[in-house]
């Protein structure tokens, strides 16, 4: 396999562009691309035909307008390239029209009360800054445009336009930035972004007698298998050749799609796994990562197995997270977060990092929000990914600069990393970095970018990095207004970064971010602990939320108010799709099986005491007490799940009733699963209904 000549092979990429379409064309389209404006007519319909003659080269019959609504996954709508017929023929169209605008239902789609349910007209428009890319699917070869995807009225209906206005947003506050150090080649600052993919793997015929993993992607039952991840022997251990077939084949599919992926191994748990790739242009990062979900899912069928990317399939065991790798950087090569060989002695750094420090602090729960998702409540603070509290870990070179800026108002010095000698004779000495690593960390610096660990494995990354991009805009912002005025830079630049540090300092912690201590010292500092979903909600309609996102256009407060409603109504569906599950296979499955089980007990016990009546059956009789009382509790928990389902369902105010399955529904489901998998462990397996944890991780 040669990867040079399959990557990028279903990409309508710049080079592709460049080889096909006419100069003058060519010339229009990469300055759009590059500096914004309106494509002429002429050229879209240039462009669209050149498009539509690639793609039906490669066996594609449809097109779509390929789009992120707020459902948090993607939406298309196939149209094929056919044209009313004429005298029984037709021909192959693709229009400029039809490439840049579309008309999909926008009532169809979560608003939050912004479009009413008879009013359905909604636009799609061409991201010209994502390529457009085919997919091969079992409904045939389909050329997909990326697109945004916005309502009749303007309001942004998906996570693509506000990704797209933060970026702007942060290009033009960094290049004031920049600008101030001398930097006069630079046209834009971009953002880039790099999200490993956590996930599962596990046989197909299994997940399908699983009704919990059909209906919710994880498991809601589930006694903890013998061994787990105990003996730290699942992380970068040898991959299964079932596993390495998938591996294989999810490349090869990447590729072709343009997708970095370079990185793949182990996870921690059993049949958990990793996918890293490169890191690209924020938005083209975010429609790869959609792209590599939907695309490990259709790898993993083909192979008799199903990818969970739920963030907690199984209790017990590390959960599924997708660490976004996030930095910033001008277009002529200027890393803004590479702190050099001396960070202190690089004030645009200090400066840099001082606008970061600042916008994390101010707006940590946006931040932590933008992690939010109901799987990521089952992981976050669970001793296996950062806390709920948002924190800074910056390693021990870039704590000692703060230090001094904050001790003396300036640093004199900087750590440096120097050699590391393994005592190996055949072994070269090692570079060392300046600092380790913190994995307990939710916001990591990590050498020349910051790594958003938070992130659930299931969600999409665009509001994320929205929000990292608006939250570091807006200080760049007050930073450049202030020193754009300035008669004296150095020594003003130098005055706002200590005073910036020394008002911001408590964000910063270099330590375990798991231990209890951590969470009594973040309240003493006064950082937010924000434990769910439903808790983290309420930032979005804060005056501070808004008069953050309205200042750079990225929402409105309308918008961010029905981001709010819709974050609840999801909770709630959600947890309640769950809650009818354990519903549904208590009743179904497990009630009846611990009566099967008792039953035939029972009737063991009296078969022996008929033919024996001296014959010991102490134990049988114990087994036979213990298992009828767990199913008691089971049903007894089943009727407190229904009853209180049943409230649920008469409440109309969204947040009321998210809040409502949090504290009372989840508690209930809780009570429910303790006594089933308690059964499972009492129960003989021939009984047993479905397959167990062991079943499902180690039998891959």
């Amino acid at each position: 396999m040669n990867i040079s000549e399959i990557f990028g092979s279903n990409v309508f990429s710049i080079a592709v562009m460049r080889e096909r379409l006419p100069k003058k064309a060519f010339a229009e389209v990469k300055s759009v691309m590059e500096n914004g404006g309106q494509l002429d007519m002429a050229t879209a319909d240039c462009v669209a035909n050149v498009m539509k003659d690639w793609a039906v080269e490669k066996g594609a019959t449809h097109y779509t307008h390929w789009f992120q609504p707020l459902t948090g996954i993607t939406a298309e709508k196939h149209d094929s390239f056919i044209t009313p017929p004429v005298e029984g023929k037709t021909l192959l169209q693709l229009t400029g029209k039809q490439l840049i605008m579309g008309e999909p239902d926008a009532s169809s789609f979560p608003s939050g009360g912004l479009r009413a349910t008879a009013y359905a007209r909604g636009y799609t428009a061409w991201d010209m800054t994502s390529p457009a890319f085919i997919k091969e699917q079992a409904a045939g070869v389909i050329l997909c445009i990326p697109t945004i995807f916005i309502s009749y009225t303007g309001e942004a209906l998906d996570k693509k336009t506000p990704l797209l206005r933060s970026m702007q947003a942060i290009s033009d506050q960094a290049l004031r930035i920049v600008r101030l150090f001398g930097n006069t080649t630079a046209t834009k600052v971009i953002a880039s972004v790099g999200p490993e993919q956590e996930y599962f793997l596990v046989d197909r015929e299994k997940y399908l007698q699983r009704r919990d993993l059909i209906y919710t992607g994880r498991t809601l039952f589930g006694a903890p298998a013998p061994k787990g991840q105990e003996l730290d022997d699942q992380y970068f251990g040898v991959i299964r050749e079932r596993v390495g077939a998938f591996m294989k084949d999810l490349n090869v599919e990447l590729w072709k799609l343009g997708i970095p992926a370079t990185t793949q191994h182990n996870e921690v748990a059993p049949a958990q796994h990793e996918m890293a790739p490169i890191y690209s242009m924020a938005n083209m990062a975010v429609d790869q990562n959609q792209l590599a979900m939907e695309t490990m899912k259709r790898a993993a069928t083909k192979h008799g197995l199903v990818c969970l990317l739920h963030e907690k399939p199984y209790a017990g065991v590390n959960g599924s997270g997708k660490h976004n790798n996030w930095s910033i950087g001008t277009d002529d090569g200027k890393n803004l977060l590479d702190p050099g060989k001396n960070p202190n002695e690089n004030l645009q750094f200090q400066l840099v990092l001082a606008c970061i420090l600042k916008g994390v602090d101010v707006h940590a729960d946006l931040l932590r929000l933008s992690a939010s998702d109901v799987g990521n409540d089952h992981r976050l603070g669970a001793n296996e990914a950062p806390p709920a509290i948002i924190s800074i870990f910056l390693g021990d070179q870039l704590e000692n600069v703060v230090d001094q800026i904050v001790s003396t108002g300036t640093a004199g010095s900087s750590l440096q990393g120097g050699k590391l000698n393994s005592g190996v004779a055949t072994i070269p000495l090692l570079n060392k970095d300046a600092t380790d690593r913190n994995r307990t960390s939710p916001f990591a610096f990590t050498g020349n970018k910051f790594e958003f660990r938070m992130v659930g494995s299931s969600d999409s990354i665009a509001e994320p990095n929205t929000t990292l991009n608006a939250i570091v805009a807006e200080v760049f912002c007050e930073a450049a207004d202030l020193l754009e005025k300035s008669t004296d830079f150095q020594t003003d630049c130098k005055k706002y970064i200590a005073d910036t540090i020394k008002a911001h300092r408590r964000i910063v912690f270099n330590g375990n971010g798991y231990a209890d201590e951590w969470v009594a010292e973040a309240e003493r500092r006064g950082l937010p602990n924000l434990k769910s979903m439903v808790a983290a909600v309420p930032a979005l309609t804060t005056e501070k939320c808004a008069k953050l996102f309205e200042k750079f256009s990225i929402y409105t407060k309308p918008e961010l108010e029905s981001h709010a409603e819709i974050m609840y109504e999801t909770y709630a569906k959600v947890i309640n799709i769950e809650a009818q599950t354990m519903i549904h296979m208590a009743s179904k499955h497990y009630i009846p099986t611990a009566i099967s089980a008792t039953t035939q007990m029972a009737a063991s016990i009296a078969t022996v005491r008929g033919v024996c009546p001296e014959a010991d059956v102490s134990v049988q009789t114990e087994l036979l007490g213990q298992i009828s009382a767990l199913l008691r509790k089971a049903k007894t928990a089943y009727d407190a799940l229904l009853t209180d389902t049943a409230k649920a369902d008469q409440m109309d105010d969204a947040c009321e009733m998210a809040n409502f399955f949090h504290d009372t529904v989840t508690a209930d489901m809780t009570a429910l699963r303790a006594p089933v998998d308690a059964l499972e462990l009492l129960v003989d397996k021939k009984l047993w209904p479905v397959p167990t944890y062991g079943d499902l991780m180690f039998e891959v």
